[in-house]
């Protein structure tokens, strides 16, 4: 959530500068001291997120053209972050700036279209395809043994390999002080649970039952896990009928940030854009013209304008 949350941000109040303008002096508020009219509101909404807005609703049309996203995409998305935040997700949409849920989601449809751009040419095997069904379709409990130090991990591993107990090495060595009073247990976990890492689910998903895995990094420490337990979902899907989605997913999760800047990039350039309000000429000029680094993350100049105002 977080990072949908914190790449969508910079569109919140862009609905209302869409609808401003090119109205003339037509009145939106009076007062004792003066009318503002729709000119000066739109002038001063420009001012504050005219590069957002004009990047938002550009972005929009230009992805729409070539790729599409449906209601049902977008309500599939939305129920994912709800899940991972939970009663959080409210608060989360009005700390990025997003009035309701309804300008949340006008955002996080740009997002997908950006996603689809982007992962429109990544390659992804039939093997992967299926291993990720497998997986998806189980469930399996798992506990672990979470250190500070490769040192340690690899000293408790060599202590399981010859025999000792699990549960008890979890207490004396483990700093997950929650699992290890439960011998390292973590319970149940699915391949796409998303309060998991990422490297832990990758590493516990191709363990067999009651196997114990290598020393493991990943970004709490040194893990060694073991799965206590494997059982396939009651619901479980024919691997036809979902083969195309399962691809998709594949395919999103191998994007990073500079691969989904390239993709916007070109789609921006096949689009021929001409920006005729002078004050706004430069708002695509950061993603059209800045030659990309490696490592370099995707800045967002318009944003940085506003701030040295």
């Amino acid at each position: 959530m977080k990072k949908w949350v914190l790449s969508l941000s910079l569109a919140a109040g862009i609905v209302g500068l869409a609808g401003c303008g090119g109205q003339g002096g037509d009145t939106v508020a009076k007062t004792k001291a003066g009318n503002v009219t729709k000119d000066e509101l739109y002038e001063a909404m420009k001012d504050k997120y005219g590069e957002q807005a004009l990047q938002q609703i550009v972005f929009e049309k230009v992805l729409s053209k070539e790729y599409k996203v449906s209601d049902k995409e977008v309500d599939k998305k939305m129920d994912e972050l709800k899940e991972q935040l939970g009663p959080q997700f409210q608060m989360a949409l009005m700390q990025s700036g997003f009035k309701d849920e309804d300008d949340f989601r006008q955002s996080l449809k740009v997002n997908l279209l950006q996603e689809k751009a982007a992962s429109k040419d990544i390659k992804v095997s039939e093997e992967e395809v299926k291993e990720y069904y497998e997986n998806k379709q189980k469930d399996i409990t798992v506990r672990h043994i979470l250190v500070d130090d490769e040192k340690t991990a690899k000293e408790v591993k060599d202590k399981l390999d010859k025999g000792e107990d699990f549960a008890k090495l979890a207490k004396k060595y483990s700093v997950d002080t929650a699992a290890n009073e439960q011998g390292g247990d973590l319970g149940t976990i699915s391949i796409d649970d998303p309060q998991m890492d990422e490297t832990f689910k990758e590493a516990a998903f191709k363990l067999k039952k009651d196997e114990i895995s290598k020393p493991v990094e990943t970004q709490f420490g040194w893990h060694i896990i073991q799965v206590t337990d494997i059982k396939e979902k009651k619901d479980k899907k024919p691997f036809d009928k979902v083969k195309d989605e399962y691809k998709n997913e594949l395919k999103v999760a191998k994007l990073d940030p500079e691969m989904m800047q390239e993709a916007l990039k070109k789609e921006l350039e096949k689009a021929d854009i001409k920006v005729k309000d002078k004050e706004l000429k430069d708002t695509f000029d950061q993603i059209l013209n800045e030659p990309k680094e490696d490592g370099d993350a995707p800045v967002d100049e318009g944003k940085d304008k506003k701030e040295e105002k």
